[in-house]
Formats: C-alpha cells, structure tokens, sequence
C-alpha cells in the first residue's frame, strides 16, 4: 500500500499518511497562507453547512467538567485576538511581531477580530503574547 499513499509531515514529529487521492489537494493546502485558509474554511462552512469549530468545541466541552483544574494542566493555548482598541497600527505591529506574518496578513487579522491568529501555543509563551498585545491596546482571549 506504500505505493497508495504518500507520508507528508503534518507538524515538526508527527507523520501523516495522505492517500493518493488527496495528495494534490494536501499539497495545495500546505502553500496557502493563513489568511487563505481561514477564507476557505469559512467557504466551505457556508457551502455545506457545517462548521469546523463545532468538534473542538465539543473535545473541550469533555475537558471542561473539571473546571478550573482543567485549565492549569492544559499544555497548549489557542492565542486569539478578540478586540483591537484605540490603537489598531500597534496592534497590526504585535500580531505581525508575534505571527511573523507581513503587514497586509497581519492588517486582514486585526481586521477580522476576533480571530484565532496562533494556536497549539505553549503555556510558557502564551501568556507573553497576551502580555504584547495588551500592551499594544488590543484584548486577548486563551482558549
């Protein structure tokens, strides 16, 4: 079957199989940007009527029960800008110090609030980002 399927490295360790059938596509998706695919991901929601958000919201709902508890021993954060302030050009400067994104990216982000603009953060890094856009006026929300 290695012959059906091509290996594409989906993160840093991790190795996904993608069958030959969706490799062009895989392909495709990996020279998006961000911006891009945030696009397509609203498209397709509005096309088939579904939202990519629901299972995420539902895999955090089955941690939550714990309350407070579940929250200390999450290793990773969901970075996401939820308000721009007085101050939006600051803003647009932080997202593109911390996304490493260009200014028309990281302008459509600030724009597009609220909006995801890192995720799978670090706990240690997470609440310097938050500290960095709070500084440059703008409201941070930790999922």
């Amino acid at each position: 079957m290695s012959d059906e399927t091509t290996e594409v490295a989906a993160d840093e360790k991790k190795a996904v199989e993608v069958p030959e059938k969706f490799a062009k596509l895989v392909s495709e998706i990996e020279q998006m940007s961000v911006l891009d695919l945030s696009e397509l991901v609203a498209i397709l929601e509005d096309k088939f009527g579904v939202s990519a958000a629901a299972p995420m919201m539902m895999a955090a709902g089955g941690a939550a029960p714990a309350g407070g508890e579940a929250a200390e021993e999450k290793s990773s954060f969901d970075v996401e800008l939820s308000g721009v302030g007085e101050s939006k050009i600051n803003v647009i400067k932080a997202v593109r110090a911390i996304t490493g994104l260009g200014l028309k990216e990281a302008k459509d982000m600030v724009d597009g609030a609220p909006m995801v603009i890192k995720a799978g953060v670090p706990a240690a890094e997470e609440e310097e980002m938050k500290k960095q856009i709070e500084e440059a006026g703008g409201a941070v929300t930790l999922k």
